[in-house]
């Protein structure tokens, strides 16, 4: 393959990888190299690449330590790191080196690939986002660090029953899994429960005393991260809870061993599975000692590494640097002013400025649902040293609001970080603002709504905190490793500058009207969306046509990002169709795909019309292979890196304002994949890049979405008056997509004509007018293409190394330590 002209010489110079896997095949697994499994193959070849991965990792180890480097900690509850051999393999550089030796084993070792389970340690975009950041890190030769937890579930293995979601366990550690070195030595104990008393020590200085307290323990396991050439390798540290004892020996003593072993069991739920359900108070409880058992292990670890070094704290916010991805680990302010106050006996003022100077929040969001907030009693009985800290961290704030705004109690009410009401609640985006020195948003529209909506106070009384950090993705993994046709193109054409400097896809521009190249690029295209079938048509048994435009809208099942209009859209083609006898300008392969949460009705629901829209038209003989649609079920990394490189509409159609960034929209851009979007995020971004002509927009601008919200002037039914939106409605309102459950999908029509909280009517018109022309720009394949080398030529801003070189030098103040 021509990408291996970026092999790692060093690496390629270490003793045969087929010495490696013999050893691990007799020794690790205890057999000998015939008739082993797939899954076995796997993880020999795993454990293989492994030991290359930790000889770099203590070499990487080394260099930091010898110049002092500061560190950074990325703290978050979600790492999506998807496969990993493929990921490492392409970042050493002996993915040929695997497959020339696995021929004398006569062994595929794309086949192997498949036996490797995707580590479903995140949700959606932010655990992925954190997994791209890793990934620069380490390519960057930076000193930067993940810290999260070993969920043994993931989020949920989704099946379609009935056109329903059906939630499974997800247990992708029931194998285990090679990539983990776990680490007991370097096990932490983390207080909880119990309650605090006031007291003096010996000088008359108010002493609160945290007693009672339950002991949890966090055992590491360390997922190494190697960057692109192998020579630095840092890791991902994931914690896995263990009660403090096999048994509550007390307990045990008592003649109730049932009991001591619920206890024990009920310590290890925390590390069990991902995002419990949060409707119930159980479920909160489970989820805020989630977020706890986070924080509290790593600012455990963070400090304990630091004072290895340094005898006090003096030199710590100029050594650690610790960010944290959205609010799930804001618990950080008020878990390191304990540690610096209750444990290293610092003076308050000195622990509130270290604090400050080490933290950096990064706000995902302006959805009021996402902006966490914790009960004042759930609060009181988990953690009532925390709680005692944030009231007085509150306290000391609340005189500097009424120094700002004298008498204002408004103000002074919507900034505090207690909530009246009943019960009172803690606000966690508040908590990390005010304990942070710098508070980043992921787009530059996303940054000034923070600014200007979302926190307006906070930013006129810290406006120096305040700035954007436009997401990014690793061109890695989602070109060279998940589009590698596409990615040996672009090796060939313009060598392999661009593995690790995106902005030389620029270099591109001068063939995007090349014949030769176009047919190149097409035909690369035409066989990623051959790939995309095959799984299709094992998946959902139906039949696609590689040469329809390939309409594609994946992520998370929520109402703000629309699926709901992609949907009318489709109804309304086939509408045209069958009842005006209008064929659509050229044939169609609609594409979904995104887990809904378990709790969130309308977002299933919105997978059942989905589902029963397309179970209508792909059985219609009169439509035949004009359209087709389907839902791919179980979304997840690897199926991201089969539709991504096959799309050829990419739909990013949030209401404007709703979506903080997005990054697949920057995934299929990079793959080709021609936007179509509203004003919103990073597409805003996407559209500046890669100029007029080259993109597809429509729809409310966010000013104009907030002014109709705030005024109240939104009317839907206004917009019910035009026939075209007037027969989608009435057609989600009649029987027609649910001839066997009638009124199934009635409370769409009703929710879209009452209050349509998203927008849709109002957005549709237009909408329809830009789906029109991206049918006739398809018909015109040569304009096409070209539009589409051109999203790929000008993707460069959007790698996550510009993304992390930023917060390098703009909030971490890390260097590079090559």
């Amino acid at each position: 393959m021509v990408r291996e002209s970026v092999v790692n010489q060093d690496m390629a110079t270490q003793a045969p990888l087929k010495e490696f896997i013999e050893q691990h095949i007799r020794y690790s697994l205890g057999k000998q190299d015939y008739g082993l499994s797939q899954r076995e193959w796997f993880q020999a070849i795993a454990l293989a690449t492994r030991d290359r991965l930790v000889d770099a990792m203590l070499d990487t180890e080394t260099r930091y330590e010898k110049v002092k480097a500061k560190r950074l900690y990325y703290l978050s509850l979600e790492f999506l790191i998807g496969r990993s051999l493929g990921n490492n393999l392409d970042n050493l550089g002996i993915r040929q080196m695997c497959i020339d030796t696995l021929k004398d084993f006569d062994v595929n070792l794309a086949e192997v690939q498949e036996a490797e389970r995707d580590a479903a340690l995140g949700n959606g975009g932010l655990g992925r986002l954190a997994a791209c950041f890793l990934d620069s890190l380490a390519t960057l030769g930076m000193p930067g660090f993940g810290y999260g937890i070993n969920y043994e579930y993931g989020l949920f293995r989704q099946e379609i029953d009935n056109g329903y979601q059906v939630e499974k366990p997800d247990n992708w550690l029931s194998h285990g899994t090679p990539w983990q070195i776990e680490r007991p030595e370097d096990a932490v104990f983390i207080p909880i429960y119990g309650r605090v008393e006031s007291s003096v020590d010996r000088h008359g200085a108010y002493n609160p005393m945290w007693l009672d307290w339950k002991v949890l323990i966090g055992v590491p396991h360390d997922m190494p991260i190697v960057g692109h050439g192998g020579h630095t390798v840092n890791y991902l540290r994931l914690y896995s809870a263990r009660s403090s004892q096999d048994f509550d020996m007390q307990i045990f003593n008592h003649g109730d061993y049932i009991q001591a072993v619920q206890q024990k069991i009920a310590t290890e739920t925390i590390s069990k599975v991902l995002y419990p359900s949060d409707s119930v108070e159980a479920g909160r409880e489970l989820r805020l000692t989630q977020e706890y058992f986070l924080v509290a292990c790593a600012i455990r670890d963070i400090v304990r590494r630091y004072r290895k070094d340094y005898h006090n704290f003096d030199d710590f916010s100029s050594q650690v640097a610790i960010q944290l991805n959205d609010t799930h680990p804001a618990l950080s302010v008020a878990e390191l002013m304990r540690v610096l106050i209750d444990e290293n006996d610092l003076e308050w003022d000195k622990a509130w400025e270290i604090t400050q100077a080490t933290l950096g929040y990064t706000n995902h969001t302006l959805m009021p649902e996402a902006l966490e907030k914790w009960s004042v009693p759930l609060f009181e009985t988990l953690l009532p040293r925390h709680l005692q800290i944030i009231y007085q961290i509150n306290q000391q704030f609340m005189e500097v609001v009424t120094k700002k705004w004298p008498g204002d109690l408004e103000k002074e009410s919507r900034v505090s970080l207690i909530e009246e009401g009943r019960p009172k609640q803690v606000r966690m985006a508040h908590l990390s603002i005010l304990g942070s020195h710098s508070v980043n948003g992921v787009s530059e529209l996303h940054s000034n709504l923070v600014k200007t909506q979302l926190v307006p106070e906070f930013y006129e009384l810290f406006p120096e905190r305040f700035n954007n950090k436009t997401n990014g993705v690793t061109q890695r993994r989602w070109l060279l490793q998940a589009n590698p046709k596409l990615g040996n193109l672009l090796l060939k054409t313009l060598g392999s500058g661009w593995i690790t400097d995106l902005n030389k896809l620029r270099g591109l521009e001068k063939y995007a009207g090349d014949s030769s190249f176009q047919e190149e690029f097409q035909s690369i295209k035409r066989i990623n969306k051959e790939r995309l079938g095959v799984t299709i048509h094992d998946r959902n048994h139906v039949s696609v046509n590689p040469d329809s435009l390939f309409d594609v809208h994946i992520k998370r099942i929520h109402e703000y990002k629309r699926q709901l209009l992609k949907v009318m859209h489709i109804i309304h083609e086939y509408l045209l169709f069958v009842e005006d006898g209008k064929a659509p300008t050229v044939p169609r392969t609609y594409v979904f795909a995104g887990k809904a949460a378990p709790g969130y009705w309308a977002a299933k629901q919105i997978i059942k019309l989905i589902n029963n829209v397309g179970q209508v038209i792909n059985h219609d003989a009169r439509v035949g292979d004009m359209m087709k649609v389907v839902f791919v079920p179980d979304y997840r990394v690897t199926l991201a890196e089969q539709i991504i490189p096959a799309a050829d509409l990419s739909e990013q159609i949030s209401t404007a304002g709703t979506e903080a960034s997005g990054t697949s929209n920057m995934k299929f851009a990079m793959n080709g994949g021609i936007t179509m979007g509203t004003w919103d995020g990073a597409n805003i971004e996407i559209f500046e890049e890669v100029g007029e002509g080259n993109y597809f927009t429509f729809g409310l601008r966010a000013e104009k979405v907030h002014e109709m919200e705030k005024t109240g002037s939104y009317r839907p039914r206004d917009h019910y008056a035009n026939p075209d939106v007037k027969r989608v409605v009435d057609a989600l309102g009649s029987n027609l997509f649910s001839p066997r459950e009638p009124g199934l999908f009635r409370w769409i029509y009703d929710a879209l004509l009452e209050k349509d909280t998203y927008f849709h009517l109002a957005d549709l018109p237009a909408y329809l007018a830009s789906q029109g022309e991206v049918g006739q720009e398809f018909k015109r394949r040569e304009i096409w293409q070209k539009k589409a080398i051109m999203n790929v030529a000008r993707s460069g801003k959007f790698s996550s190394d510009r993304t992390i070189r930023q917060y390098a030098d703009e909030i971490w103040d890390i260097k590079p330590v090559l």
